[in-house]
């Protein structure tokens, strides 16, 4: 029996594929390779270049392939991006939810793993955000993902299908070896951004605001290794296996960090005097975004190895030196 993992050329997903392998699991991966790259793919993984929207295309990987379960990363995730085009992410995320249910439910696969996010809880009433928080989403985004986890809930329902959905914000770093990282065009992401600047790619970096009602004034957000949430993700297949109750659960640091203490870590992780510099703020930004993740520790027994930011940093510094023009060679 195999794990399948949509969207297992992207970033996370990529790393999900290497942590089930290390698990000695099967992994069948299918990616359209929109945002992916096929580079990234461990090559013990099976792979197959199909769109989750192709009802057709999918139901023959799961006709040739033992699926026992399903992970699942295949959306687009760009929050101004979704603003300015909402049906295309209610297209590939909402509606390929659809189709992926569908094609489960025939071929009577009953556990999928989500990757959600939590911009499914829009401006939050607490700090930190707990599970049980109002979810009202303010941009497409977190809409299109807020409506996948209502489809899952009455999908379980009816057909029976388990699943738990991981809500999280910053994901950062890359594979302890530099084998495999962060690899966006364009990129959207602080940490990378700020390491296009300590390797000379960007003239500075620009931190947009510095009148927060934060300790530093700067905005604070959570950041989790890319590797821990991985684990996380493999804690929660073993969670279905066991035969527990669908599920929602938070991913977080707990605690947060600023973009400046961001910056300084920086500097210190790579040994590069960044230059910052202060920018106006961003509409909608709000000051601190923290999630709770105490029911992920308690439940599902998850212990981040990276609680340092100064440490996540570093593995992603690693993969940009490593790999300069990430996964093209030929730049």
């Amino acid at each position: 029996m195999s794990v399948l993992v949509l969207g297992g050329a992207g970033y996370i997903g990529s790393h999900m594929v290497r942590q089930l392998l290390a698990d000695g699991q099967d992994v069948v991966v299918v990616d359209n390779l929109v945002k992916g790259h096929r580079a990234a793919v461990a090559p013990e993984a099976k792979f197959y270049e199909v769109d989750i929207r192709d009802k057709k295309a999918l139901s023959e990987v799961f006709e040739k392939e033992a699926i026992e379960a399903v992970v699942h990363f295949a959306a687009f995730s760009i929050v101004p991006e979704s603003v300015a085009e909402p049906l295309k992410y209610f297209d590939n995320n909402t509606a390929g939810m659809v189709t992926l249910l569908e094609v489960m439910k025939e071929h009577d696969v009953k556990k999928i793993v989500f990757s959600s996010t939590a911009a499914t809880y829009g401006n939050p009433v607490n700090i930190p955000i707990k599970e049980t928080d109002p979810q009202n989403p303010i941009n497409p985004y977190g809409e299109s993902k807020l409506m996948m986890e209502k489809m899952m809930a009455w999908a379980d329902s009816a057909y029976d299908i388990k699943w738990v959905a991981l809500r999280y914000f910053n994901v950062a770093g890359a594979m302890p070896d530099g084998s495999i990282g962060e690899d966006h065009g364009p990129e959207t992401h602080l940490v990378p951004i700020i390491l296009q600047a300590a390797s000379g790619k960007r003239d500075y970096i620009e931190m947009f605001g510095d009148d927060y009602n934060t300790p530093d004034g700067f905005n604070v957000r959570d950041y989790v290794h890319v590797v821990d949430l991985a684990d996380a993700h493999l804690l929660a297949l073993d969670y279905l296996k066991n035969g527990n109750p669908s599920a929602q659960f938070n991913l977080g640091s707990a605690t947060g960090f600023s973009v400046k203490e961001m910056v300084e870590a920086a500097r210190k992780a790579t040994g590069v005097d960044i230059t910052a510099k202060v920018g106006p703020r961003r509409a909608g930004d709000p000051d601190i975004l923290v999630a709770d993740s105490t029911a992920a520790r308690e439940t599902l027994g998850w212990a981040p190895k990276y609680d340092n930011v100064e440490d996540i940093i570093r593995t992603a510094w690693n993969w940009v030196e490593k790999h300069p023009n990430g996964y093209d060679d030929k730049k």
